[in-house]
């Protein structure tokens, strides 16, 4: 399969993050059918009533998406009346299905939150003494065990003692899924990927949608 083949599966959201990573990625998933979608022209959609947001991450999307040579186009910027949150209704539907065919796009992106909670977390810190080193006594300092036993300075450190300590704190968590369809297919066949991601705590949608997408992108390779 050619990496520009694969790179719509790839990009779908992603934040590279290390140790306290911001975004785990919960599951994947691609069809077989995925390098057939290359000249598709896309629309992508944020579904979230959050403008910035929107913009944000359709944006990032669709940047990544033209630079590696694929047709895509941010809902937020072709069709600004476009309400992604709307009920579904059967006018609704044939109104975007119009659309999508009057503007050619045979290809969606669709980015939603399925989940959000608020999760309470307690850390605890000190309780222990720092700064002491004795890696230059070895073994010297310690000696036998009758001698250390009865050495004054066994009772004591040579560090300075941490208090302990305890930190509450209230962290946001987002659980986002972006869906890759085909409309040139039908039925089920037009699903052509599916990234599942957590968002632990975000504080910029604008920097977490850059990243976003590159997780995702790392997640599918």
């Amino acid at each position: 399969m050619k990496k520009t083949s694969v790179f719509l599966i790839l990009l779908l959201i992603g934040f590279t993050f290390q140790n306290c990573s911001s975004v785990k990625v919960l599951d994947s998933w691609k069809s077989d059918a995925v390098t057939s979608v290359k000249d598709n022209n896309f629309l992508v959609v944020a579904r979230t009533e959050n403008n910035q947001a929107r913009v944000a991450f359709e944006n990032e999307i669709v940047k990544q998406m033209q630079e590696k040579g694929y047709n895509a186009v941010a809902s937020f910027s072709k069709f600004g009346d476009l309400k992604p949150n709307e009920a579904k209704t059967e006018e609704s539907q044939k109104r975007l299905q119009a659309i999508l065919k009057s503007e050619g796009f045979d290809g969606v992106v669709l980015t939603v939150m399925k989940d959000y909670k608020e999760e309470t977390r307690v850390q605890n810190d000190g309780g222990y003494y720092s700064g002491g080193d004795y890696s230059g006594y070895y073994p010297n300092y310690y000696g036998g065990f009758y001698g250390y036993y009865y050495n004054p300075m066994s009772y004591h450190s040579r560090g300075v003692y941490v208090p302990e300590s305890t930190t509450t704190s209230t962290s946001k968590l987002y659980v986002l899924e972006t869906t890759v369809y085909n409309l040139k297919a039908s039925g089920e066949n037009q699903l052509v990927a599916v990234v599942t991601s957590q968002l632990d705590n975000p504080t910029s949608a604008t920097k977490i949608a850059a990243e976003y997408v590159k997780k995702i992108t790392a997640s599918l390779e």
